[in-house]
């Protein structure tokens, strides 16, 4: 990826005593190295993609560490990594996106966590329930559960953050078990500070390389009939290890107020939100002084009995502020209260939403209607009008901006190279009819939005072919699936080409070739174009000579292969209709290639400012509208979507439709004009080359065209 890392890094340098400030997720990054961590290993995925990244780009510092930094092929594969802290006393950690990339994992972690771990073992995880990115709204917790793995949910502060990732490595080793570490996007994107440490040099590293090979353990095995033993020890000897670790460290935390009727249990990632939402009913100041007392739990499970009860026994009533259901916390927590026969009355749901993001003003009501129902000194914050101030802010914007707020959906970059193959496919439609396809995750998802609104079906990162398997068996029309490379080398070849091929069936395939993990970031691929290639490639599409996906696909057995370049409209649509109509019965594989618009930008910016502080001469595209020719049908913008490519108010009093204009953004893709071209629209669209620094030829041209324009003119 082009983009830099350098302040980053230089940030993950710190010494004892220095004061770091930056982000969350930054600070996770800094407490691995601050903890002696050897190895780290990942899948990019938001919201913490720049872990890895920032260690990437940091590769010299890593080696003088020791650190081993791996971009590993999908989060099953990172998960595995952490093997090697079963054998060996070396500290791992790996980190992706959940819940999508948990469950890709999940095969790995049970493994692990069934044989237990020396070395620590730390998953830092991406946790966005309910904040809109993920494509599933589940949550870790879950497979924590099932699979017996110890999951922290920090307070939201740098500080607390950084003591969690380094308790973190502790508890792993002491209870002899992997940790998670949940870190929502609001967690991973806060600002803050903390004091730093030193950085530690691992024991085990690439520079300190061990030459004891481990003992063969059959008992460190996931393998029947050590599997049973190893059931066993997770709940005679890990969790009780577990469990007094936390006690010992205080990981959770208790906030004593003067309320004694009522209390709190909280996830510590939702703490922020609580103190919010007391701070607005005057319970609490901004810096956690409450009223209410308070169980914070950085700890989630394992949950303390003791604790809990010595907290709670004595309140009325508890209110667990758990986001999600099933509510695990307050299940365990009433279910333990029944056994030990409190009275104390454990509710969450009934005051809470079972579903969706808790902000400060969804807890803020559920807060305020659960005192008021068992606080009988605080029945007057009934009256406690936060929420119709916040609804009173929300109708002063709206009048503000005087009108409704259009909805802005997700869409593709300005210039993307996935948006003319969808231009094609939505143009063939004409010829072929509706066409079943299989989206997958990535950008090319972006497609299952306006104005194209491709796509039946999303199931998985690369599994867009693998989902098409039933429904080329009884579909008449042959369906397509579409997947990127990222797609492509995460699952897509092995779950999808290889099953095809196995089976024998019929179908086409589209593989969308940008070069990169795109929508993550853009971090690098198998088939990433080479760096120094790159350079060479100029304004060129670095992509276009890259074989790698060709290759593979013609290793496993396709037969039936096409490249196309995808701003290539017309040889788009012509491969298409080849596909749907050849006599081949089998996989039909395209792979359209075009590089990914913000890297080849990213790429550009530098290469230009160079040719013009040398003064040497430059070229580049510029496409626009002749207002006078514009019908004002608007059909360009329905088949492209281009962000560029919008509406103004036509300067011709008689025309009464606003015609289409492209703004200062555009790239010079072309795509307009091809699909102008292509779908025989209105000639309406130019293309201009701006030259800066012309050379004499450049000059010559140009007086000569104007030479014949002006002579045109006079005698037309």
């Amino acid at each position: 990826m082009e983009r830099s890392f350098k302040k980053e890094i230089e940030m993950l340098k710190l010494k004892e005593g220095e004061i770091f400030e930056g982000e969350g997720i930054l600070a996770v990054t800094k407490a691995l190295l601050q903890s002696g961590v050897s190895y780290v290993g990942g899948y990019q995925g938001s919201p913490v993609s720049n872990l890895l990244d920032v260690m990437v780009q940091a590769k010299e510092y890593m080696q003088e560490l020791g650190v081993h930094v791996e971009a590993c092929a999908n989060e099953s594969s990172a998960a595995a990594m952490l093997g090697a802290s079963i054998n060996y006393k070396a500290r791992g950690a790996v980190t992706w996106k959940s819940i999508v990339g948990t469950n890709v994992a999940s095969d790995a972690l049970s493994h692990l966590s069934s044989v237990g771990v020396k070395g620590g073992a730390v998953i830092i995880i991406g946790e966005d329930y309910g904040e809109g990115s993920s494509i599933i709204q589940e949550r870790t917790h879950s497979v924590a559960l099932k699979s017996t793995i110890w999951l922290l949910d920090p307070k939201p502060n740098l500080e607390n953050i950084v003591n969690c990732v380094e308790s973190a490595f502790e508890l792993s080793e002491l209870s002899n078990a992997p940790v998670m570490i949940q870190m929502r996007i609001r967690a991973c994107h806060l600002q803050g500070r903390f004091k730093a440490k030193d950085n530690i040099s691992p024991s085990i590293s690439s520079i300190k390389k061990t030459s004891k090979v481990a003992d063969h353990n059959y008992d460190l095995i996931a393998h029947p009939p050590s599997t049973y033993l190893q059931e066993k020890l997770k709940y005679e000897e890990r969790i009780i290890k577990a469990r007094q670790f936390i006690i010992d460290k205080g990981i959770n935390e208790i906030i004593k107020g003067e309320m004694q009727e009522v209390a709190i249990i909280v996830q510590g990632g939702l703490y922020n939100n609580l103190i919010c939402s007391l701070e607005a009913m005057t319970l609490s100041d901004s810096f956690g002084n409450t009223k209410v007392s308070i169980l914070v739990l950085n700890a989630v499970h394992p949950l303390i009995p003791e604790e809990i009860i010595s907290f709670g026994k004595d309140f009325n009533a508890i209110l667990i502020v758990e986001e999600g259901q099933p509510p695990y916390i307050e299940q365990e927590i009433g279910l333990l209260f029944h056994q030990r026969a409190i009275s104390t009355k454990v509710i969450g749901k009934g005051y809470l939403p079972m579903a969706g993001e808790y902000t400060s003003e969804i807890i803020f009501k559920g807060v305020r209607d659960f005192i008021v129902e068992f606080a009988k000194d605080f029945k007057d914050l009934s009256n406690t009008d936060y929420i119709s101030e916040v609804a009173d802010i929300r109708d002063k914007a709206k009048n503000l901006l005087a009108s409704e707020i259009p909805p802005r959906p997700p869409g593709f970059c300005t210039g993307c190279p996935e948006r003319p193959f969808f231009s094609a496919l939505k143009m063939i439609e004409k010829d072929i009819g509706k066409i079943h396809i299989s989206t997958d995750i990535g950008c090319h998802s972006f497609a299952t939005f306006a104005p194209f609104s491709f796509g039946q079906s999303i199931l998985g990162y690369g599994m867009s072919l693998a989902a098409s398997a039933g429904v080329q068996s009884f579909s008449e029309k042959r369906p397509i699936a579409i997947m990127g490379d990222g797609g492509f080398w995460h699952n897509g070849l092995l779950s999808g080409v290889a099953s095809r091929l196995l089976n024998g069936g019929d179908g086409i395939l589209i593989v969308l070739q940008n070069g990169y993990t795109a929508a993550t970031g853009t971090q690098d691929l198998i088939s990433t174009p080479d760096r120094n290639y790159r350079k060479l490639a100029n304004s060129k599409s670095a992509t276009e000579n890259d074989q790698k996906i060709q290759n593979a696909l013609k290793g496993l057995g396709v037969k039936w292969l096409k490249t196309v370049h995808t701003y290539n409209v017309g040889k788009v649509k012509e491969t298409l209709l080849e596909a749907f109509n050849s006599s081949f019965k089998g996989l039909k594989v395209i792979v359209a290639e075009g590089e990914c618009q913000l890297e080849r930008q990213r790429r550009l910016r530098p290469f230009r400012a160079e040719k013009l502080r040398m003064k040497k001469r430059f070229k580049r595209i510029r496409f626009g509208v002749d207002e006078e020719t514009c019908t004002g049908d608007h059909s360009c913008i329905r088949l492209s979507g281009c962000p560029t490519l919008t509406l103004k108010p036509s300067s011709d009093p008689l025309k009464v439709d606003p015609v289409a204009h492209i703004t200062d953004g555009c790239v010079g893709c072309g795509l307009c004009g091809e699909n102008a071209i292509e779908a025989t629209l209105c000639p309406s669209f130019w293309k201009a080359e701006i030259i800066s620094n012309p050379n004499k030829w450049d000059l010559f041209v140009n007086w000569f065209r104007s030479r014949i324009l002006r002579l045109f003119i006079k005698y037309a």
